[in-house]
């Protein structure tokens, strides 16, 4: 059965919906430990941390009150993912010599779409 953009929703991602994060992102958390973190800390602390510790660390932000992205839902069942924040939000993306500041305005960041494999190829990010 084909997903179509018509049939998704959009919820933010809050405690209520932490289980929904954790099983669309599996074991592994999305890509090899990632759990969304890579641009949100220093490379050796997400290094240190594995997959584990990821998980922890935006467990910890989400229990804190931040709402670091959107989840997409495919009736009740999570399907993708949006990490969304304001750039400062994101220390290794603030750090980077590459993707540097291009004046002084406050902006948003996407850096992380995530689509489960079952829903992939399907147009959901057109």
């Amino acid at each position: 059965m084909m997903t179509t953009v018509e049939r998704l929703s959009f919820q933010p991602l809050i405690p209520e919906r932490w289980p929904d994060f954790e099983q669309l992102f599996g074991a592994q958390g999305a890509s090899g430990g990632c759990w969304c973190m890579w641009w949100r800390i220093a490379r050796r602390e997400f290094e240190a941390n594995g997959n584990q510790g990821n998980r922890d660390a935006m467990r910890s932000l989400v229990e804190a009150g931040h709402i670091p992205g959107i989840l997409a839902y495919h009736g009740d069942c999570p399907v993708g993912w949006c990490s969304i924040a304001p750039r400062s939000e994101f220390g290794a993306l603030e750090r980077s010599r590459v993707l540097k500041r291009i004046d002084d305005e406050p902006v948003w960041s996407i850096v992380c779409f995530y689509i489960s494999k079952p829903h992939r190829h399907q147009g959901l990010l057109r």
